[in-house]
């Protein structure tokens, strides 16, 4: 994509950002929900939070129009944002909405006085910074629960009963820290598996990349592709949408067995133990 430019996330970042991206926008794009959240400046528009979608959209804009935002990993908002991001899904709200009209005010200034968009993607990972240095304590079921479904299509019933939970808080705290429950979010890293696969290994034929992936067959392969891309499996990987997060992984951990799992319920043990102090 000669208008897109991905970037890899700095490396004190790279637990928060999937990476940083610049663009000069022209025409309709079509974005596929992948489990992550941006925060977008648009010159002459300002800065908004786009949340986690649940479908397919697009959005189109005049010719050289200049944009540029970071991209949070899967699970990472809440903590930056002390919200829940179920409050966010489907949804793009003004800066202000979250932090303030004076901070959205100071923001944008800066945005507006940077020289290029090299100076303003470093403005916004300078504003990632800050906001990891007030964050919250992160749900541990972010990482271990969202990298195992990245890699592998548990049941929700087999990953509740890994992390020592209920399906009823899995489902509140997936809430909480994706924007919807594990069904869902198991169903948007299937694509995001597919994906990938397919970018890594692209002469190998459908069926074979659908059992891979975790899928049924390839019949539920196209439905998947359908729901939520609106495009066939062929459609999808000839599109951009395969190139948005230029190659680098939804998560920074990549560890998936149950034992891996089951660390949410000693990171759990720990967190009580510290309040408790």
């Amino acid at each position: 994509m000669s208008w897109y430019t991905p970037t890899p996330a700095p490396p004190d970042l790279s637990e928060q950002l999937v990476c940083g991206w610049t663009a000069a926008v022209e025409g309709t794009h079509r974005l596929v929900p992948d489990g992550c959240l941006d925060v977008l400046y648009i010159v002459g528009s300002g800065i908004r939070v786009c949340g986690p979608e649940t479908a397919a959209w697009t959005f189109s804009m005049p010719p050289d129009t200049d944009a540029v935002g970071i991209r949070l990993r899967p699970g990472a908002a809440a903590a930056l944002l002390h919200t829940s991001i179920a409050e966010l899904r489907n949804r793009r709200v003004d800066f202000a909405d979250l932090f303030g009209s004076a901070a959205q005010r100071a923001t944008i200034g800066r945005l507006d006085d940077a020289p290029d968009q090299t100076a303003r993607l470093d403005l916004l990972e300078q504003l990632a910074r800050a906001l990891s240095a007030r964050r919250r304590d992160p749900d541990p079921l972010a990482t271990h629960v969202g990298s195992a479904l990245l890699r592998n299509s548990w049941t929700v019933g087999a990953l509740a009963d890994a992390a020592a939970l209920t399906e009823r808080q899995l489902q509140r705290r997936c809430n909480d820290a994706f924007g919807y429950g594990p069904a869902m979010l198991r169903s948007i890293l299937r694509l995001q598996r597919f994906m990938a696969r397919a970018r890594q290994y692209p002469s190998t034929p459908l069926a074979e990349l659908a059992w891979e992936c975790g899928f049924a067959d390839q019949s539920h392969l196209s439905r998947e592709c359908k729901r939520f891309a609106e495009q066939t499996p062929t459609e999808l990987l000839a599109s951009e949408v395969p190139d948005w997060h230029g190659g680098a992984p939804l998560f920074a951990s990549a560890q998936t067995d149950r034992a891996h799992v089951r660390n949410i319920q000693a990171d759990d043990a720990e967190v009580d133990e510290e309040s408790a102090a």
